[in-house]
């Protein structure tokens, strides 16, 4: 496990405020949101989801169309992420996780549906594979019980944050969004605790999505599919240091 003092966290608050270019706070914004939403089903490029942060406007060839929603919840990332940078040494809570999700689903065709509710727990029962999940009037208090369970952790390392991130994705809290949601938790909660944080590419989702269905079984399978990534952006902090 890579462990560090918030030397990380300071410089990504730095960069932030200082609107800065092409620095790690830059690579790790466009990174983040590319991947997360990929394996979540975006269609969006790498080079498309830059040229949003960068230009705020989309390029797209001539024969090519982009889902409106892919853009949409693509700069909702980036604004979820600078949230995340703001509370990141604050206690995790259902309010910051709500919030989480309201950043992400603002505008979305999901938010114009009105039983689909943004910032707030689910109303209807939702599967994941063909894993039931938490039913939507329970949802509230396992949410509760895995925030007290989370925070009476004698010691609050990578494994704790991992688990966590099992059990909120076992919980499915949120209609939609939980995956993108869990991983920005992950990452804030690396942040505050001192554990170098990771991105989850979209070429690793089969091991990751492996990882969480086999992790009531065997822990390893997603524990080294987050450690590979977390060496990966371990490397890729460390330039800017």
């Amino acid at each position: 496990m890579a462990v560090m003092d918030n030397k990380l966290l300071r410089l990504l608050q730095e960069e932030k405020s200082m609107h800065l270019k092409g620095g790690l706070y830059h690579q790790t914004q466009i990174k983040l949101a590319y991947n997360s939403n990929r394996i979540e089903g975006s269609k969006l490029s790498e080079e498309q989801t830059r040229y949003i942060f960068e230009t705020n406007t989309i390029s797209v060839d001539p024969n090519e169309t982009a889902n409106v929603d892919d853009i949409v919840e693509t700069v909702n990332h980036f604004s979820c992420f600078d949230y995340m940078l703001d509370v990141a040494e604050e206690e995790l809570s259902g309010d910051i996780i709500k919030e989480f999700h309201r950043l992400l689903k603002t505008n979305t065709s999901d938010s114009r549906k009105d039983w689909f509710r943004v910032g707030d727990y689910k109303s209807r029962p939702n599967v994941v594979g063909d894993l039931k999940t938490t039913a939507p009037a329970k949802v509230s208090k396992a949410m509760a019980d895995l925030l007290a369970a989370y925070h009476e952790k004698s010691q609050m390392d990578f494994s704790a944050i991992i688990d966590f991130h099992y059990q909120f994705e076992r919980i499915h809290p949120f209609q939609d969004g939980n995956g993108r949601v869990g991983r920005i938790i992950m990452f804030k909660e690396c942040l505050k605790h001192g554990v170098v944080p990771f991105i989850i590419e979209d070429e690793y989702k089969q091991f990751y999505y492996r990882g969480l269905q086999e992790f009531a079984k065997v822990q390893g399978y997603l524990m080294d599919t987050c450690l590979a990534a977390q060496d990966k952006y371990g490397a890729m902090a460390g330039y800017f240091f």
